[in-house]
């Protein structure tokens, strides 16, 4: 560059002396009035007699007498110096700007010609580049917006004052938004959560029976193991879109597993039920002899299991029903710690049998029947027991007896008369879990409903039989016949007012054995209580413990609702009322 200039910052100007007026080639201030810098600062050109002229004129002011105007000044003439010095030396200027050295790069570029950068010929871009550098600054542009919007999401410096921040607004323990990098993973963690899913669902264990060279029995080409397996896949299928697990212990005809292999894996793997499946043959091909069979093991829960399974099955194909029975010397259900059940789902000997189940459709409803027995295992509806009148001294006993041998809690409304004609009785049923219940104290409508005080002084006698036995303070009530009847339309609706003040819940029904006519059967019981329940999830059940036949038929009332889990009222139970 032919002259050397100096750059000092006067007020908002820059000022530039040129060492020299003598210039090369073009100046880069040809032609360019208004001259700016890399800052938009202006620049102006101001040669040695200019600077002179302008002391000059200062002194002629009074303001370049000043000393400090002379210190300023004897700087700069030092600086000149010391810059012509170093340029005699050959040396390139050490206090060259950074503006300057783009300009001498930019000659040196273009072999001595120097080009002012603002004056730097742009290259045109073709059409295709054009369309490219739109979609891309569309994209940066959408990219640095949104990410503008999340940085003034979780940043502090965008808080309104007196606004809650996200912590507080979410709470303390709540999960915050803004997503750090991924943690790693290892191994160890694989493992845990696989095992947390493995027994997330009940996992059921299904046993296609025989397999490999064990084909079972056949008839006519049909092999049982065959079907086993066709029916094995077809449930697996179905309990998983149910949300089951499912590990079946043969996956193919060509395996074989040794009875005892099959147990082992079940209890492996810590199943909660064991499904065999297998059919049967009779020694003749007679087609009469035909139908499905169920048995059930020896561990809690096998006989209530295998009672689903047979049921399901039975309801989706219309097969002939063929009970359910114990063990006997079954490998499988005599040596398995959880729930188990083998059903056996058809006769191959009977030629009907065997035409059914040899097809697809009928062997997709046999696994939905099962699927159905298994989901309401795991499922149950809820049923509540409960027993009006007593209590008795022999039918409340045997009430008792068979409850506890079932395992069942239930509910009973007793009469105070009767509590105390047999406390013993009446202190069993509180002493083995058993929710107790008023009913009342004479039984007697008439008298009972006679009035809103006759019938809360009944109550009330009723009440203090059963604390002064029992030492319950009974909450829950039944209304003699019912909360609406013929002997109370009068006196009911207030009755209930005063008796849901003083914190009573009263229980109707919504099933019942009609145990309390005369001349019944034990037979029509049962089938009373399975066609009033009509499905419901929630059942209230009546029954009375203080009649024979009551006794006769509770076992078999029992094992009809194997889809039902039995359980006893309590305050927090929401009430049946009519």
């Amino acid at each position: 560059m032919a002259g050397r200039m100096l750059r000092k910052q006067t007020g908002c100007r820059i000022v530039i002396q040129e060492e020299s007026a003598e210039e090369e080639g073009v100046s880069m201030y040809e032609g360019n009035d208004g001259n700016r810098g890399t800052q938009g600062v202006e620049l102006i050109r101001i040669r040695p007699h200019d600077r002179e002229l302008d002391e000059r004129r200062r002194r002629m002011e009074g303001r370049g007498s000043s000393r400090g105007q002379q210190k300023r000044n004897s700087r700069q003439r030092n600086q000149a110096e010391r810059i012509g010095m170093e340029k005699a030396r050959g040396e390139r200027g050490r206090m060259e700007s950074g503006y300057e050295r783009s300009v001498r790069r930019e000659q040196e570029r273009n072999g001595g010609r120097t080009i002012h950068p603002q004056k730097r010929r742009r290259n045109r871009l073709t059409g295709p580049q054009r369309l490219t550098a739109l979609l891309s600054t569309c994209v940066c542009t959408i990219l640095l917006c949104a990410g503008g919007v999340h940085f003034a999401k979780i940043s502090p410096w965008f808080e309104v004052p007196g606004t809650a921040s996200a912590e507080e607004f979410q709470g303390g323990n709540q999960a915050r938004e803004v997503l750090g990098p991924p943690a790693p993973v290892f191994p160890n963690d694989i493992l845990e959560r696989e095992e947390e899913l493995e027994y997330r669902h009940p996992l059921i264990v299904i046993d296609p029976g025989h397999g490999g060279t064990d084909t079972g029995c056949d008839r006519a080409g049909v092999m049982e193991s065959e079907i086993n397996m066709e029916i094995a896949n077809r449930l697996s299928g179905k309990l998983k879109s149910l949300g089951f697990e499912t590990l079946l212990i043969r996956e193919d005809n060509e395996t074989d597993v040794s009875l005892e292999d099959r147990v082992a894996r079940a209890e492996a793997v810590k199943a909660d039920i064991f499904v065999s499946i297998h059919q049967n043959a009779y020694d003749e091909d007679i087609d009469d002899i035909k139908g499905i069979e169920t048995y059930y093991g020896k561990s809690g829960g096998s006989m209530r299991l295998a009672q689903l399974v047979h049921k399901g099955a039975l309801e989706k194909t219309g097969a002939v029903d063929r009970e359910i029975q114990g063990t006997g010397d079954l490998y499988v259900l005599c040596n398995t710690t959880m729930p188990a059940c083998l059903i056996e789902t058809a006769f191959l000997s009977s030629r009907s049998d065997r035409g059914n189940i040899v097809a697809g459709e009928y062997q997709d409803r046999m696994a939905e029947g099962i699927a159905q027995g298994i989901n309401a295992y795991f499922n149950p509806k809820t049923m509540y027991l409960t027993f009006d009148d007593g209590p008795s001294a022999e039918n409340t006993t045997a009430v008792l007896d068979i409850l506890k041998e079932r395992n069942i809690k239930a509910t009973f409304f007793v009469v105070g008369e009767n509590v105390r004609k047999h406390p013993d009785v009446a202190r069993r049923i509180v002493e083995e879990g058993h929710t107790i219940g008023i009913h009342c104290n004479s039984h007697n409508y008439k008298e009972l409903y006679q009035s809103v005080d006759s019938y809360l002084e009944d109550f009330q006698k009723a009440y203090d039989a059963v604390y002064e036995i029992t030492g319950v303070e009974a909450k829950l009530f039944r209304f003699p016949g019912g909360s609406v009847n013929a002997y109370n339309k009068a006196v009911g609706t207030r009755i209930i007012e005063k008796m849901t003040e003083k914190g009573y819940i009263y229980f109707d029904w919504n099933a019942s054995l009609e145990d309390a006519v005369s001349q019944s059967t034990p037979e029509a019981l049962v089938q009373n209580a399975v066609n009033s329940t009509l499905g419901r999830k929630k059942v209230v059940m009546l029954a009375h413990d203080v009649i024979y036949n009551t006794t006769q038929c509770l076992e078999k009332v029992i094992d009809s609702f194997p889809e039902y889990e039995m359980k006893p009222l309590t305050a927090d139970v929401e009430p049946i009322q009519f």
